[in-house]
């Protein structure tokens, strides 16, 4: 006498979902399970990002002038007023940074030179002095913790405070760097922070005393990484210090010289706080200074410039981790 059962079978437990989801990520190798883990991270931030980065377009679309109503579609004419020059007067800054005979949108081109000038400046430097400081503190040598905590202090200072501090620094009345860098011949030696050149130049500096720092904390991640026994076996055979570092330390420290740098292209694209507080954002302004400057009269002009700030810096990533992908192959 035969009997069914009422529940699922021995062999259907062994071919159920569960077992199926098992058995394929057992087959996944190491690359593919990895970016499995990360696929919830990747999820949370690509929402995070994505969500007021569509937002802005949409804003960007329509009109929102305080005052005068808003809500109304207007297409690209926010991208169009802003590249022909039609939306210069709701515009801060001056267009010195640019010959005079240019056509268009002075201002936003301006804005646009002075934030890469700042960006290629700030970021070169920082890279070069970082990477001076990371490979002093990765040597062992008395009292090196005490430096390192010195080299973070400039980078623990809040942007603000310390845009108070190069402001007062180079203040023509209260100030003592101006006269002294005056006397140099690379400032004006009236109105310093007025003068849109030695007002960039400032910016610039400041930051590169602040954030130099981060770039050394990266970059001495990535040499500690390095197996210390290639330089015991470079040094049995007789390579000296530079060849060492253009051998070894050099070679394996590009991944993460190129992933610093990223980090701080990206920031540096950004920059509003250390201008605003320094030199102000008239005298030297960027997009992200027009952005703030005109959210509160022209919120469709504000977004469009911000959606374009932010394929600008979408782009600079994509080349950078093109470069880095190519390099990987």
């Amino acid at each position: 006498m035969s009997t069914e059962s009422s529940g699922p079978t021995r062999e259907s437990r062994r071919t159920g979902p569960l077992v199926a989801i098992t058995r394929w990520m057992e087959n996944l190798g190491e690359t593919g399970f990895a970016y499995l883990l990360l696929t919830p991270v990747f999820v949370l931030l690509g929402a995070i990002a994505l969500y007021p980065l569509l937002r802005t377009l949409e804003m960007s679309l329509f009109t929102d002038l305080i005052g005068a109503g808003s809500g109304e579609f207007v297409g690209l004419d926010h991208y169009v007023s802003l590249f022909t020059g039609d939306a210069d007067r709701w515009l801060p800054g001056s267009s010195t940074f640019l010959p005079t005979d240019l056509t268009g949108s002075a201002m936003f081109r301006s804005a646009l030179m002075v934030t890469l000038i700042f960006t290629f400046v700030s970021v070169f430097f920082e890279t070069i002095i970082g990477f001076g400081q990371a490979l002093v503190l990765d040597q062992d040598f008395r009292g090196r913790s005490w430096v390192r905590v010195a080299i973070i202090i400039p980078w623990a200072i809040p942007i603000v405070i310390q845009g108070m501090i190069f402001y007062l620094m180079f203040h023509p009345s209260t100030g003592f760097a101006a006269d002294l860098i005056a006397r140099l011949g690379i400032v004006a030696q009236e109105n310093t922070l007025n003068d849109p050149s030695s007002g960039l130049i400032i910016v610039t500096v400041a930051d590169i005393w602040k954030t130099s720092a981060f770039m050394a904390l990266l970059i001495l991640a990535g040499l500690q990484s390095i197996d210390r026994s290639l330089y015991d076996v470079a040094k049995v055979a007789g390579a000296t210090r530079w060849q060492q570092f253009k051998l070894i330390t050099f070679p394996l420290i590009v991944p993460t010289l190129g992933i610093a740098i990223l980090f701080r292209t990206i920031d540096a694209m950004r920059v509003y706080g250390l201008i605003d507080s320094t030199a102000g954002c008239t005298a030297v302004p960027s997009l992200t200074c027009m952005v703030v400057a005109t959210f509160t009269t022209q919120r469709g002009l504000a977004s469009a410039i911000a959606f374009v700030t932010a394929g600008i810096i979408g782009a600079v990533v994509l080349i950078v981790v093109y470069q880095q992908y190519k390099e990987g192959l």
